[in-house]
């Protein structure tokens, strides 16, 4: 695999507070490839190895003030959601947790949901490389 990109869907309620945080469709996307999983969303980034990835869950639907504007932790498990729309997304599993909302890395999150433009095509190529855990 060299390395596939899947930009993240825009809705019109989700654009412009995302837009005041710096996330566009210039500053959005996830990488899959050789080199790993990129994610980056605005300011915000998530790099990790593929054999760190256990699993994918489609997810969805979201409501709009929990998910428009910035990068956002959950309280509840620390896991971490970069949205940009509110019908679906992924949820991505990771055996060790990654870094991603806060500059320092000491907060590490178990999982990210990511709001992809083709969600099953991302869950398939995810699903495609991940190793059991």
């Amino acid at each position: 695999m060299d390395y596939q990109t899947f930009p993240f869907r825009f809705d019109t309620a989700h654009r412009l507070p995302a837009a005041l945080f710096g996330v566009n469709d210039r500053t959005a996307a996830v990488t899959v490839g050789d080199h790993g999983l990129d994610v980056r969303f605005g300011p915000w980034r998530v790099v990790t190895e593929l054999t760190n990835v256990t699993g994918v869950t489609v997810t969805g639907p979201y409501g709009l003030l929990r998910t428009a504007g910035p990068a956002r932790l959950s309280v509840a498990d620390r896991g971490l959601t970069f949205a940009t729309n509110g019908e679906r997304g992924l949820c991505i599993r990771f055996r060790d947790p990654v870094s991603g909302i806060e500059p320092t890395g000491h907060l590490r999150h178990p999982g990210l949901t990511v709001t992809v433009a083709d969600v099953d095509a991302l869950a398939r190529v995810l699903g495609a490389v991940t190793v059991a855990a």
